[in-house]
């Protein structure tokens, strides 16, 4: 008797426990994009128990009485566009299609189409349902009908971009990338003094942009390895090696100063440029790389950096050039005094990485 009243127990446990999971399915909405040519069309699907608050709905069961939807069709159309931003309030103007109870009668799904040539760089954002932290919609981006991207946002989540595969899409990845290859070189001390140590022996044009190429080389090699997650050395070793690389420079320009030896900044530059791969690869996985433009944008982002480096080595070394030519004793002064400056503060940086974790 005592084993049957057990039994009995446990199946009212597992009845009443399962019943909030039926009542209450998984905060979950979805949102396909089909991008065409001439337009993007896709669908939406909410659940009727996240729906239903926003409309002010008491029983979200009462969705599913045609004429309910129907007084509510547009209350629903508007909402679901003022929280999704689409490639410029891409939403505003969409044109809703039939809406349809779905999902086991848990949830309803919307058609819609946008109509317009869609720009080559699409930005996604949204939070369907704020009052619901847990609440995530998963995006699915198809082109050419096939599923070319996915996004999961909730409500910390930041915008995304999805890039066409098409030239317009290529464009609008370089747009981006280059700009922001150029603005990490700008914005990197380390890289420039390491950049400027190689600059201050001086030399032709034609060997100076060779140093700067060799150093592009090098870093697009290790870029590209741990931007694939191929080769991903952690940052407390990277950053402590950059800072060193540009001691190491400082020292050599010292040294070939005193011996007048075969000129190995390009080597240098080449070898140090793969450690400096590593620290750019950590700034562009934080930037974040489209799965379906990697190849454009890695390309890109590259083109980016050289073309601030070469930036840089036009500003500094004709500074350094009229400098020499106005004041020829001063080269050993720029030489000699430049090189410490750099070994002070790549020492200084390596010290501070290393023991107090910067």
């Amino acid at each position: 008797m005592r084993t049957l009243l057990l039994r009995w127990c446990a199946i009212f446990l597992a009845l009443s426990l399962a019943a909030p999971a039926t009542a209450h399915p998984v905060p979950f909405s979805y949102l396909d994009l089909e991008v065409q040519d001439q337009a993007v069309e896709g669908r939406i699907r909410v659940h009727l128990t996240d729906l239903a608050p926003v409309l002010g709905i008491a029983d979200p069961q009462d969705l599913l009485k045609p004429e309910v939807r129907a007084a509510y069709r547009e209350r629903i159309e508007r909402y679901l566009a003022s929280r999704i931003a689409f490639e410029n309030g891409g939403f505003a103007r969409a044109e809703w299609g039939p809406i349809a109870v779905v999902d086991e009668n848990e949830a309803v799904e919307l058609t819609f189409r946008i109509a317009g040539e869609p720009e080559g760089a699409l930005s996604i954002d949204t939070d369907l349902f704020p009052a619901d932290p847990n609440h995530q919609t998963f995006v699915n981006v198809y082109e050419d009908d096939d599923l070319r991207q996915q996004f999961i946002f909730a409500g910390t989540s930041e915008p995304d971009t999805y890039y066409r595969g098409t030239t317009v899409g290529a464009f609008a990845v370089m747009g981006t990338f280059i700009p922001s290859g150029v603005h990490h070189i700008m914005i990197g001390p380390d890289h420039i003094l390491f950049l400027v140590g190689l600059l201050l022996l001086g030399g032709t044009w034609r060997r100076l942009v060779l140093i700067v190429t060799m150093f592009t080389v090098g870093h697009s090699i290790t870029l590209s390895l741990a931007a694939l997650n191929i080769v991903t050395p952690p940052g407390w070793l990277v950053e402590p090696a950059i800072a060193l690389s540009i001691v190491v420079v400082g020292a050599d320009n010292l040294l070939q100063r005193q011996q007048r030896g075969r000129d190995l900044r390009a080597w240098v530059a080449g070898a140090f440029g793969l450690i400096h791969g590593f620290g750019f690869a950590s700034v562009l996985r934080e930037f974040g790389l489209p799965q379906e433009a990697l190849g454009w944008s890695l390309f890109s982002f590259n083109v980016g950096v050289e073309l601030g480096q070469l930036a840089i080595v036009l500003v500094v070394a004709s500074a350094l050039a009229l400098i020499r030519r106005r004041y020829p004793r001063a080269d050993n002064r720029i030489v000699i005094g430049g090189s410490l400056v750099v070994i002070a503060a790549g020492g200084y940086w390596f010290v501070e990485r290393v023991f107090l974790g910067a």
